[in-house]
């Protein structure tokens, strides 16, 4: 199974990329994983909530492909404690996942129409967190959720 984190803008802040960088080289001993950016939008303050939401969406709908199952990073989506979603993405491997596409979207949320595509949503936390951190605690916490699948001494209860 491969996993993807979408992301919509780059990710600026270099002690956050170090993070991130750490935990997919860690990733590699278990699974496929990627993260892909869609480019920031231009000249945004043109646009309204609306508008910015419509066109992300249109960006985000274009990196999905057929046969992915596709999971919102959303402040309404389900939260897993980090041995459920250990069970889950382990799940997901066991019904043969082709590719398991995690999508952050940007500072107003998601376009309707990426709402109707999404097979699920999950949460992170029901604190919020600005789009560059999600992407480092979601590493971590997929890299947590591996350690816990392979028995490793990563995670304690």
């Amino acid at each position: 199974m491969r996993i993807t984190l979408l992301v919509v803008g780059r990710t600026v802040d270099n002690n956050i990329i170090s993070g991130i960088q750490e935990y997919t080289r860690r990733l590699e001993h278990f699974t496929q994983f990627d993260i892909q950016v869609i480019p920031e939008l231009k000249n945004t303050k043109k646009l309204s909530e609306v508008q910015q939401k419509e066109q992300e969406g249109e960006l985000i709908l274009k990196a999905t492909q057929p046969g992915d199952h596709i999971v919102l990073l959303d402040e309404g989506g389900k939260e897993f404690r980090s041995v459920e979603f250990a069970a889950w993405i382990e799940h997901k491997q066991n019904i043969s996942t082709k590719r398991l596409l995690f999508i952050v979207g940007g500072p107003y949320g998601f376009a309707p129409k990426v709402y109707s595509a999404a097979n699920e949503k999950l949460s992170l936390s029901k604190m919020t967190f600005s789009h560059q951190m999600i992407r480092l605690l979601f590493t971590e916490q997929l890299y947590r959720a591996y350690t816990i699948i392979n028995n490793l001494p990563y995670h304690h209860e």
